[in-house]
């Protein structure tokens, strides 16, 4: 496949070999969330965006599996440089207390969690952070966030989550989430978690967080509040909210988090996992906004689960923080490791700007269904009237060979990989368009 000529192509509407790998797959799999009825040819030509299904069908995915793929499929920012190994076993190391490295340190041959910690301490320097305990997921990440979090408080019986909050699927980050009930109707709650609105207000405020001059974290912690400030562990937040759908926190609520989290010395905990690792324009979200994490859970492009923070924040405690795969999976740890690499190499962050703005500035907005645009980067959003309107337009687009996302009520995301191409942002923007223009007829 040639990348700079590569177009979607739905020419095969037969879908025998996916429908037969489909029900294959879910006579065996536990019930989830499937977006598309989409498999992917993994022996099929794909590259970035560019991606063929089990039936020959060439589609452009703007959903980077959820922004766990940054670069997209096979791409050889990533592939080139993992070519040069001989893969070894075991590919996972069991345990931070484990140690693997080739070579120097400072001149690996096999880079790993090693070198992938060195990079993530160096890129939130700005935020004093010298310290990461790697895991598998950005779940884990939170769980361990909210641990060392509840270590340090001497008194920990509180944390403080937002409305619309999604932070993972384990008990403890469904504890703070906030978002769709499935993920959390009958499933038990670690005590004294308190929720305030996450205001996305754009104006006066209307979700609630801001009443009677004063906001409602003010109002909990404050003199005359029911929540002593001692007592609670941590604030945990997304910059922006993914599952929530795409919202955007207002300059007045971000600064009023950071100067809550600064005043009360209450740690903040900002879930990246989802935005991090270059998505927005910068290494972290978080970059762009009037707060200061204290630790931060990073996933998904990452490859691996990380938690980064300062030194003083972590248990002193030996084994008070640990796992089977604690370490890192070697494979993942490099991916990750080269990730931050091509991002350097290839100017990533200027792309994902540039490309941000070049893609919602793309977007034809003339429809009456078509309530807002917005973007950071490539963390892109659309808003439709209805719900049953984002989801014609998701299977509309489609049936033209581009993949998207739902995300909250009536929200489409778009997660185009970090190296994404100006003709590939018209060519996405183009389907999407005429997806939209049949939709918005019916």
């Amino acid at each position: 496949m040639d990348r700079e000529t590569a177009e979607p192509t739905v020419d095969q509407h037969s879908d025998e070999a996916s429908e037969a790998w489909i029900a294959a797959h879910q006579d065996v799999a536990a019930p989830s969330e499937y977006s598309h009825e989409f498999v992917w040819d993994v022996t099929g030509d794909a590259e970035g965006p560019f991606v063929t299904d089990l039936d020959g069908n060439v589609l452009m995915d703007f959903t980077c599996h959820i922004g766990a793929a940054p670069l997209g499929y096979n791409n050889p920012k990533i592939l080139d440089k993992l070519r040069e190994f001989d893969l070894v076993d075991p590919l996972k190391i069991a345990g931070q207390d484990f140690y693997s490295g080739s070579g120097t340190v400072d001149d690996p041959e096999f880079p790993g969690s090693t070198q992938l910690m060195q990079e993530l301490t160096e890129r939130s320097s700005q935020y004093g952070m010298d310290t990461v305990f790697l895991s598998n997921s950005g779940a884990e990440a939170i769980e361990n966030a909210m641990k060392m979090a509840y270590d340090y408080c001497d008194a920990p019986k509180y944390g403080i989550t937002f409305t619309g909050a999604f932070h993972g699927r384990t008990f403890g980050a469904l504890s703070v989430t906030r978002a769709k009930s499935v993920y959390t109707r009958k499933f038990p709650e670690l005590a004294g978690i308190r929720e305030v609105p996450f205001c996305a207000c754009e104006g006066d405020c209307t979700c609630g967080f801001w009443t009677g001059g004063q906001s409602r974290l003010e109002t909990l912690l404050g003199s005359g509040g029911h929540v002593d400030p001692n007592e609670v562990a941590f604030l945990v937040m997304e910059p922006i909210q993914g599952v929530g759908g795409y919202r955007f926190p207002s300059d007045e609520f971000a600064r009023e988090v950071g100067r809550v989290s600064e005043t009360y010395d209450i740690p903040l905990i900002v879930d990246e996992i989802q935005t991090g690792i270059g998505r927005s324009g910068s290494m972290w979200a978080s970059d762009y906004y009037s707060f200061e994490p204290d630790i931060i859970a990073a996933g998904k492009a990452l490859r691996v689960g990380a938690t980064v923070s300062r030194s003083e924040l972590f248990p002193d405690e030996k084994n008070r923080l640990g796992s089977t795969w604690g370490g890192g999976d070697v494979v993942a740890s490099m991916q990750g490791a080269f990730t931050l690499e091509a991002i350097d190499e290839h100017d990533l962050l200027s792309n994902a700007e540039n490309r941000g703005t070049q893609l919602v500035e793309s977007l034809d907005t003339h429809h009456d269904c078509v309530e807002d645009t917005r973007n950071l980067g490539l963390l892109a959003a659309v808003d439709y009237d209805t719900k049953e309107r984002r989801d014609a337009v998701v299977a509309a687009a489609l049936d033209r060979g581009l993949l998207t996302l739902g995300c909250g009520t009536r929200t489409l995301r778009l997660l185009p990989p970090l190296d994404v191409t100006g003709r590939e942002v018209d060519l996405g923007t183009s389907l999407l368009n005429d997806a939209v223009a049949e939709v918005a007829d019916d």
